[in-house]
């Protein structure tokens, strides 16, 4: 009988052990999985706040993108204008002074003073330069405002911490 007491004793301290063992690892797993749940949790919330952001970008973009279209659209528009003779560029410029008394030639006749060819083509470069620096400058002032300086409404980024 003594020997069945210790055998039976011995299988209940392994089974216990064995439970012991496993409900350890069990708890372990079970950290583990609740960790992993949580940076799945926080990188599902991350990549959702890169696609709002990507969308908003877009946006932004396709909206200055626009304008600028708009803007070169309107100063071809003119060009072709002013080429076709239906408006013309008005130079504001000052004469100088004849003397006193000086005879001025009159020249009722003669064609108004207008731009060389260089001179206008020139005219309209700058412009549409203008206008893409403008726009330029207005869309990263938008970017910076919105996406850069926005508050912290999404969960931190990992190269910002």
């Amino acid at each position: 009988m003594n020997a069945r007491l210790l055998f039976t004793i011995l299988i209940v301290t392994l089974l216990a052990f064995g439970v012991y063992h496993f409900q350890t690892r069990y708890v372990e797993q079970k950290q583990l999985t609740r960790q992993a749940e949580k940076k799945l949790a926080t990188q599902s919330r991350l990549i959702e706040a890169l696609q709002t952001r990507q969308q908003e970008v877009a946006a932004l973009d396709f909206r200055y993108l626009k304008e600028l279209a708009d803007a070169q659209r309107t100063i071809e528009n003119l060009q072709r204008d002013v080429a076709g003779g239906t408006r013309r560029l008005h130079v504001a410029a000052r004469c100088p002074q004849l003397p006193a008394g000086a005879a001025s030639a009159s020249l009722d006749d003669a064609p108004r003073a207008g731009l060389t060819d260089a001179a206008e083509r020139n005219y309209f470069t700058l412009r549409n330069r203008i206008v893409l620096a403008a726009k330029q400058i207005a869309g990263l002032q938008d970017y910076i405002r919105q996406q850069c300086l926005r508050s912290p409404e999404y969960p931190s980024f990992p190269w910002r911490s």
